[in-house]
């Protein structure tokens, strides 16, 4: 049975006045079920508020557009309020409840990724809502609900039956929200548009790698992320996670060409990649990008907190280290021509500036 790795949105699983959130399917993306990886985008319109829930699966948020308030409670501790942006990458580990607020006038775009190996159903979030029509508390009986908080029965209707939204509700302006704390976003989030870069190629492109060393949380996840962003006509080395890790991508802005190489050298997908497409790359598989004018930018989770990549081009490739004999043995070319292939690209290390 053949991948199909082709490239897929997201489509909408809820919503209403305050938003929807949007979902990737397993049936139209098999590497999801195939990877045990889920995929999932919240959007909220000013005033949106999603209801507090936790998810069967440990996950990393990105945000995607917009600012807003994110609520974090860990178990057993207090909770967490925190001032989120676009580009800020957030840690959820297993039992996690969250909830979040776009206060602003634009939309409030968040990214969920993560691994549903031990989710209900593989490839696919499952939420669990604490309020609304289908809260936990719907499911319990007055008695029930009203022996654990020690309610009469008239207040236990109130507080089961008073919430009529599902999931994503909009609140009224006047509500006022709890303020966040900025000794709460630390150890809590990073923004990787403004970390410090861990690769900066002039003309090439920059990459800021999310691992257990800026965001100690991420090991909890057992997730690592980065964010790329690839300059105009510039490319990304073909190269490989090397330590049996999935990469799942998300196009965050521009567009370009994808192509992927798997078993016996063939090319498994080849493809133009846009904003708003997901992907995944399976073990060993090897994937190179070419960005489009534009230029192109990615969000990226790999299944394991720190990822190592082995690059085929560029001043690191694997070839690099090979010996000229090994390399003219293994091509079948005489020393020139061996000679020509590595004396190239010493100085770029994985992104490469388009040709003068």
């Amino acid at each position: 049975m053949e991948l199909d790795l082709t490239p897929k949105v997201a489509k909408e699983i809820y919503g209403g006045d305050g938003g929807a959130y949007y979902a990737w399917s397993p049936s139209e993306l098999p590497m999801l079920r195939e990877g045990n990886i889920g995929a999932g985008k919240l959007s909220l319109v000013t005033n949106g508020f999603a209801l507090p829930r936790y998810s069967d699966s440990a996950k990393v948020a990105y945000v995607l557009q917009g600012s807003g308030v994110a609520g974090i409670i860990l178990p057993e501790k207090e909770e967490k309020v925190l001032a989120i942006k676009k580009g800020d990458a957030i840690a959820l580990p297993f039992g996690v409840v969250t909830w979040w607020y776009n206060e602003d006038d634009s939309d409030l775009v968040v990214l969920f990724l993560g691994d549903t190996s031990k989710a209900h159903k593989s490839g696919s979030f499952t939420d669990f809502f604490l309020t609304g029509t289908n809260g936990i508390f719907t499911g319990f009986s007055t008695e029930f609900v009203g022996r654990a908080w020690d309610l009469d029965e008239s207040v236990v209707k109130t507080l089961v039956g008073s919430q009529k939204g599902n999931g994503i509700v909009k609140l009224d302006p006047s509500l006022k929200m709890p303020e966040p704390k900025k000794d709460h976003y630390n150890g809590m989030a990073l923004n990787c548009e403004e970390a410090p870069l861990d690769v900066d190629i002039k003309n090439g492109g920059k990459v800021v790698v999310l691992n257990t060393k800026n965001l100690p949380l991420v090991g909890e996840v057992g997730l690592g992320a980065d964010l790329v962003r690839l300059d105009g006509k510039a490319m990304c080395s073909p190269g490989f996670s090397c330590d049996s890790a999935l990469q799942v991508t998300y196009i965050v802005r521009g567009s370009g060409r994808v192509q992927v190489v798997g078993v016996d050298g063939k090319r498994v997908l080849e493809t133009t990649i846009k904003a708003g497409d997901l992907f995944i790359v399976p073990r060993f598989f090897v994937v190179s990008k070419i960005a489009n004018d534009e230029g192109m930018d990615w969000f990226s989770i790999i299944t394991t907190p720190n990822p190592i990549f082995t690059h085929l081009a560029g001043r690191t490739s694997v070839w690099k280290a090979l010996s000229p004999e090994v390399l003219q043995a293994a091509f079948n070319v005489p020393p020139q021509v061996e000679e020509k292939f590595t004396s190239k690209r010493k100085a770029e290390e994985i992104f490469f500036p388009p040709p003068n």
